[in-house]
């Protein structure tokens, strides 16, 4: 596992947590989302990213906007008449 260092200024972690802890939690979940959202990431990855259980990690997925499965309607369509 790597580890990075991010300068991030005092109004934005209080913004986000008030603790540079929380903050870093809060921004690994945004991150983790949103690479999930673009399809970078599996919720797997992406929730070990975020640093919590794929379960948790998909629960949340509805408060930051983002829909917990991410087919297109014809995907989801040919699977059904594939199943």
């Amino acid at each position: 596992m790597h580890g990075l260092t991010l300068a991030i200024p005092d109004d934005v972690v209080a913004a986000l947590s008030g603790s540079p802890e929380g903050a870093g939690a809060e921004l690994r979940m945004l991150a983790a989302v949103k690479l999930f959202e673009l399809k970078k990431l599996s919720s797997g990855a992406a929730a070990r990213l975020a640093g919590v259980s794929r379960v948790d990690f998909l629960s949340r997925l509805g408060a930051y906007g983002v829909a917990t499965f991410q087919q297109r309607e014809q995907e989801l369509l040919d699977e059904i008449r594939n199943a």
